[in-house]
């Protein structure tokens, strides 16, 4: 994972929200939970204000998708 990040970097936040939030099924979180926690991630240096409804998307289906590959094993 580089040591910053922002919001093009889909996989480096799925990555790290699921190391965060292991236990949470990404489908049940609301965007604006997501954004909050996406910027209080550490090394996260986007600006809150550039986030967007399809980038918020493209994160959540990789955040899925990393902690279904994680759950199912």
């Amino acid at each position: 994972m580089p040591a910053t990040f922002d919001w093009d970097n889909t996989e480096d936040i799925a990555i790290a929200l699921t190391d965060k939030f292991p236990d949470v099924d990404p489908y049940t979180v609301r965007f604006t939970d997501m954004h909050k926690w996406i910027t209080e991630l550490p090394g996260f240096a986007g600006d809150p204000a550039k986030s967007n409804e399809g980038k918020l998307e493209a994160i959540q289906t990789a955040w899925h998708e990393e902690w279904a590959d994680r759950t199912k094993s």
